[in-house]
């Protein structure tokens, strides 16, 4: 037997238990027991009873609030095991400081921490507190409940039924995430080369409503993997990762991250892949199995989640990998989970689904909305050289893509009508 995350021995009666206790009952409850050495080797406790009752007296003394545990006596090996709950009256303090576990340690808990279990002991999310600005404005929450629902105007009352206010009134972290202006950060979105030193375009999207940070990411998404051919007299629309999964992966970025972290969701673009990773790992009452299943969720910030159901952007049940995971039902390449303390990364692999290259999606772009190029300005745009452009162009019209007018220096090529 050896120690663990919910595991810790003791050889003697010492006050560094007590940080232990704070631990355990911060998070996920756990044992210590009396009598064992670091090697998990059996030494013994004197006078049994004595001793649990000055533990007893010790955490009745030194945590506050009380926390809830109870005694097992071992006469034979004459250890005991103290076992601690998990509390619902966080944050249990020692010395007015909280602790958790980090493998078998116990370690103080950082500010951002330690207002999370001030949080939870108040049966508050941190979408529900107070917002520090107050002078809010919601005009893009207006537009898009006009367009989704049909609500043409927010009222105060709409505002509650969002659920935007406090108890005393006030607007609240929910309520200025969405709003039109903000001071939090957001989305930062990068599109590589070959390798993350060739960064060949960017945008980060921060202190503007969430709304807007979901709708310029996927505006972002569409530039790249998204494009409509016309080849011959047939119209159809081409995604290289499915627009889908891309939306639920970014909403529940947005809606699932941790928003008290000054760091961005990233979103990493690549030719092969798209990785997005927010920031925050998976609640404590989820599991990685649970996670992945796609059968449970646990709301973190309830308010965001609420409006993003009523404007369909995610379902209210499920953390959104089942949905993902079916629009790549038809691929043979499937996205990837990665779950970390505080990130979880979903990469999201380019499909097979596109016929052409990605020099000729970059030229067929091109020539959008009409446009016809001459084979210079094609080069000029592939930064590349001339022969190699002609021959692309060339290729493209051979597949019924492009369409050639013109002879000589003043052949053009452009999209079929």
């Amino acid at each position: 037997m050896r120690e663990n995350q919910k595991l810790e021995f003791k050889s003697d009666i010492t006050n560094t238990f007590l940080k232990t206790v704070s631990a355990f009952a911060n998070y996920g409850g756990g044992e210590i027991i009396f009598g064992i050495n670091d090697d998990g080797k059996v030494i013994g406790i004197k006078n049994l009873d004595q001793t649990c009752l000055d533990i007893e007296n010790k955490i009745n003394d030194s945590i506050s609030p009380k926390p809830n545990y109870n005694f097992n006596i071992n006469r034979k090996k004459n250890t005991i095991s103290l076992s601690i709950e998990e509390g619902s009256l966080k944050p249990y303090l020692y010395k007015a400081k909280a602790y958790k576990r980090n493998g078998t340690s116990t370690i103080e808990v950082d500010r951002i921490e330690l207002n999370r279990l001030i949080l939870e002991g108040e049966n508050l999310t941190f979408d529900e507190v107070e917002a520090k600005s107050q002078n809010l404005t919601f005009n893009k929450l207006q537009q898009n409940l006009k367009e989704k629902i049909g609500i043409t105007s927010l009222s105060n009352d709409i505002l509650k039924t969002l659920g935007f206010f406090t108890k005393s009134g006030k607007y609240n972290n929910g309520a200025e995430l969405l709003s039109d202006k903000n001071s939090f950060y957001g989305i930062d979105i990068a599109r590589f080369g070959e390798s993350i030193d060739y960064i060949l375009d960017r945008e980060t999207i921060f202190n503007v409503s969430v709304l807007e940070q979901y709708d310029k990411a996927v505006e972002f998404y569409k530039k790249y993997y998204q494009y409509e051919v016309i080849k011959t007299i047939e119209r159809k629309k081409v995604e290289i990762i499915p627009e889908k999964a891309f939306r639920e992966a970014i909403a529940n970025a947005i809606v699932h991250r941790t928003w008290d972290v000054n760091a961005h969701i990233k979103v990493s673009m690549f030719s092969d892949r798209i990785e997005i990773t927010s920031i925050g790992g998976l609640p404590s009452e989820i599991t990685p199995k649970d996670y992945l299943s796609g059968h449970v969720s646990i709301l973190r910030n309830p308010i965001l989640g609420d409006v993003f159901f009523r404007l369909r952007y995610i379902e209210r049940f499920g953390t959104g990998v089942k949905r993902i995971n079916e629009a790549y039902q038809s691929s043979s390449k499937k996205p990837i989970f990665e779950i970390f303390d505080n990130l979880i990364k979903i990469i999201l692999p380019v499909t097979t689904i596109s016929s052409m290259t990605e020099d000729e999606i970059s030229l067929y772009r091109l020539m959008s909305n009409g446009k016809q190029i001459t084979s210079s300005e094609a080069a000029k745009g592939l930064a590349c050289g001339k022969s190699k452009a002609t021959a692309l162009l060339n290729k493209l019209a051979k597949e019924g893509y492009v369409k050639i007018s013109g002879s000589g220096r003043s052949t053009k090529y452009g999209q079929m009508n």
